[in-house]
């Protein structure tokens, strides 16, 4: 019998350019793992090479509006006219099959979803200082340097978010910080709270429950 039968909620958040995709790849690289992408749902069109199901959702802005309509969404937000947004009966059919399911996700998202949301595990991304982020941004080469700055005067805002999270991680090697998000994982799913109830039928003989 195992103490903890439902997966988490993993939501690895951050300021743009902290890493928080390659992270959450090298994550995923961890072997047994039992991790589950969150996809979420969008209303543009699929763009080559993307598969339906694995890299968004892909709907009507008929049937997005629908959903919101019914509370069927996490969080959603509308970006150069079309509608993004985080799929709560997908999150829960997986999180009901034991699957630890991966969040990644802009702060503003993750606040929204952390009130829909107050029992899942938020894990705020930092870069090791400021000149890493901009180093960052500026290798990527695909952005204005106005863009950059705006980037980081944002980030520099939401740096003060980081309180209404439950973890801090310092993306100084990509390794070591997916490492530790595993290891996040796993210490919650030992806490009291999680496992306690499960406990106690376990030493009451109730293994069948």
């Amino acid at each position: 019998m195992k103490l903890n039968e439902l997966g988490l909620l993993v939501v690895i958040s951050g300021p743009s350019g902290v890493g928080k995709g390659t992270i959450r790849k090298a994550l995923f690289k961890i072997p047994d793992n039992n991790f589950c992408y969150s996809v979420s749902m969008t209303t543009r069109k699929p763009r080559e090479n993307e598969v339906d199901g694995v890299d968004y959702f892909f709907v009507s802005k008929e049937e997005f509006v629908r959903r919101i309509e019914e509370n069927k969404f996490l969080e959603y937000a509308e970006f150069v006219g079309e509608y993004y947004g985080t799929p709560v009966d997908y999150i829960e059919k997986n999180l009901d099959a034991g699957k630890e399911v991966i969040m990644e996700i802009e702060v503003q998202g993750a606040l929204k979803v952390r009130e829909r949301k107050p029992e899942a595990v938020f894990i705020f991304i930092v870069p090791p200082s400021k000149q890493a982020l901009l180093d960052r941004l500026m290798n990527r080469g695909t952005e204005k340097t106005v863009d950059i700055q705006r980037r980081i005067e944002k980030a520099e805002r939401e740096y003060h978010l980081a309180y209404k999270y439950d973890y801090i991680v310092v993306n100084d090697d990509v390794a070591n910080a997916a490492d530790r998000i595993y290891a996040i994982i796993r210490a919650e799913h030992a806490k009291t709270e999680r496992s306690i109830h499960k406990y106690y039928k376990l030493m009451e003989g109730k293994t069948n429950e």
